[in-house]
């Protein structure tokens, strides 16, 4: 072990350890600021990233919300909107009879569904369009994914009933499924009247 000498001059021990410095912690109120200005910022840019919004509707007071949603929010930053509402032609089978008129049925109301979208886009000044999905026994996630995919959807907006406990898995949550299997950020807008009813 070498000897440690001391020279005359003040300077430190030969061998000696550096002494560690200790980094100046910023104060929280100014921490938490720069903080938040990072957050604000960064939310900016991603929300202006949203370019293409896909919204699955189903005619329903929570759709219509989150329809309207989507709206406000393309209107804001210059996106386009496409509504899309999916016919899954293996629910009117019934046995081993199919049942064709209701299948009609399902695609005209549909088709109302999205015609009345598309009048509320017209009217609010938003670029977009409709597009009614025929499926036969795949997952809603899976046809809203796809959909997704082909459109290069930059956000999906969709419903949510906010079903909990047994009622939700008696009747499964399509927005959970859709959730799961999006290629891309997906906004959930819950309807505060269907989660109290």
């Amino acid at each position: 072990m070498p000897t440690q000498v001391q020279l005359l001059t003040g300077e430190p021990l030969v061998n000696e350890p550096p002494v560690p410095q200790t980094p100046e912690v910023p104060q929280p109120s100014t921490c938490t600021a720069w903080q938040l200005d990072a957050i604000d910022s960064h939310l900016e840019i991603t929300m202006t990233m949203f370019k293409k919004i896909l919204v699955p509707t189903d005619g329903s007071d929570t759709s219509k919300k989150a329809v309207a949603t989507a709206l406000e929010f393309a209107l804001e930053r210059k996106s386009q909107v496409r509504l899309i509402h999916a016919v899954d032609e293996l629910a009117y089978v019934s046995g081993y009879e199919y049942s064709g008129e209701m299948v009609d049925y399902a695609r005209q109301y549909g088709s109302k569904i999205l015609a009345e979208g598309l009048e509320c886009m017209k009217s609010m000044g938003v670029e977009g369009d409709t597009k009614l999905i025929d499926f036969a026994g795949a997952r809603l996630g899976d046809t809203v994914a796809d959909e997704a995919l082909s459109w290069g959807a930059d956000l999906i907006v969709l419903g949510t009933h906010g079903r909990r406990g047994i009622g939700r898995f008696l009747l499964g949550s399509g927005a959970e499924q859709v959730t799961r299997l999006a290629p891309v950020p997906v906004l959930m807008i819950r309807n505060p009247e269907a989660t109290e009813s």
